[in-house]
């Protein structure tokens, strides 16, 4: 196994246990490593202190254990699956009749930094955030089946071509790593709080569902009762079911998409509306920006990722703003705003910032209701504080 070296010092962050490596921590190889080689990690003074994959770019090293005794194998990636579907059946997410999706691996917070897997009922969805684990997918696949057996597990899809290294060529491809013979085609029926919706693994967003928002839906039917409703960035509209069945008055659903607009509406009519909901294809600011004063009582403002990276910080920032200052400014007195951001490069404190910020832009006075974050499935590892991306606030705007 090829050995890397790192700069006397650097040790510091992964004898805490961070388990990054980044490029200008290394000194020297020995060997040449390719992109998703799994390789040792020594002190200046030759003392191991992690494995793990191999990078192209400012992550050099992905760790996968600090143990020098324990090898990257069948054993290892069956070990950490079970593991991390011990904490999902501690969730009551398992064996659920009401919710049949969850998120089985959430990167590093299980100890499986570049990997994320989804369950849609009884088929997982994989996506390798790095070539190490892209390599490795059908050993993950097998490991995957001997943890949840042939009745919990008929179908492995592998959705890593939007999410491998671009500079990598591994030349990844969407399809199923395995598929039982009597499983046939993947409907995509899934139950979420009750609630029904499809979930579009092969051609969607993400890995077909954004799973993430799931105890956050819930609490926007809790607030929805006799409320005029729009959620833009409405994607499947989660949100929208959710307020439909809490009671709203009324919803509006705004996507730039006509795609996602199509898969909100045929989600809407399996909850069966008795209420007025309209699907709206617009740019979301242009529409929040134009709509009349006081139109809506409850509004969310879930966008995708302004910041996927620290280079843009500032232009995000200030997109959070602008968005949130036009929402805040229209609304009436007693309304209840949904803002999120899910964009890891934005700090919980830079956020609520920017969403101060445009409170006091628009001139209004707003107060914190909840302060919201990912759910349980999506754990935080202790020692990567950049696990927590999702963040959002629920404000009563006065």
């Amino acid at each position: 196994m090829i050995k890397l070296t790192l700069r006397r010092g650097k040790e510091e962050s992964l004898l805490r246990r961070h388990p990054w490596i980044f490029s200008g921590a290394i000194l020297s190889a020995d060997g040449t490593p390719e992109e998703g080689d799994v390789v040792d990690v020594h002190t200046a003074d030759g003392a191991f202190v992690a494995r793990g994959h191999c990078g192209v770019g400012s992550i050099a090293v992905r760790v996968l254990t600090f143990d020098p005794d324990e090898a990257v194998d069948r054993t290892f990636w069956e070990r950490r699956l079970a593991a991390a579907y011990g904490v999902r059946r501690a969730l009551g997410l398992t064996d659920s009749a009401q919710t049949t999706c969850y998120r089985l691996v959430h990167g590093e917070g299980d100890g499986l930094p570049g990997l994320v897997i989804d369950l849609y009922g009884t088929t997982a969805v994989m996506q390798a955030h790095s070539v190490g684990m892209y390599i490795a997918r059908e050993e993950i696949a097998e490991a995957l089946r001997r943890v949840y057996g042939p009745e919990k597990l008929t179908a492995v899809y592998d959705k890593s071509s939007g999410t491998v290294p671009p500079k990598s060529g591994v030349g990844a491809v969407d399809g199923y790593l395995w598929r039982m013979p009597a499983a046939g085609e993947a409907e995509g029926w899934i139950r979420e709080g009750g609630n029904r919706f499809r979930a579009d693994w092969e051609g969607g967003q993400k890995t077909g569902f954004f799973i993430d928002q799931r105890e956050n839906r819930a609490l926007v039917g809790r607030y929805a009762r006799g409320r005029r409703v729009l959620n833009t960035f409405c994607y499947t509209g989660g949100f929208s079911v959710y307020a439909v069945q809490g009671g709203a008055a009324a919803v509006d659903s705004v996507d730039s998409s006509e795609k996602a607009v199509r898969l909100c509406t045929e989600n809407m009519e399996l909850a069966k509306p008795e209420i007025p909901h309209r699907e709206i294809v617009s740019d979301a600011l242009t529409f929040v920006r134009e709509m009349p004063a006081g139109a809506y009582d409850l509004v969310i403002l879930d966008p995708p990722a302004f910041a996927k990276h620290h280079k843009v910080l500032g232009h995000a920032l200030q997109g959070y703003k602008r968005l949130n200052a036009a929402a805040i400014a229209k609304m009436p007195a007693g309304g209840i705003l949904f803002t999120f951001s899910c964009s890891q490069a934005v700090s919980r404190e830079q956020f609520r910032t920017a969403v101060f910020s445009a409170a006091a832009a628009a001139g209004r006075g707003v107060r914190i209701l909840h302060q919201l974050t990912q759910p349980a499935d999506h754990p935080v590892n202790i020692y990567h504080p950049e696990g927590e991306y999702l963040k959002g606030l629920v404000l009563y705007v006065e």
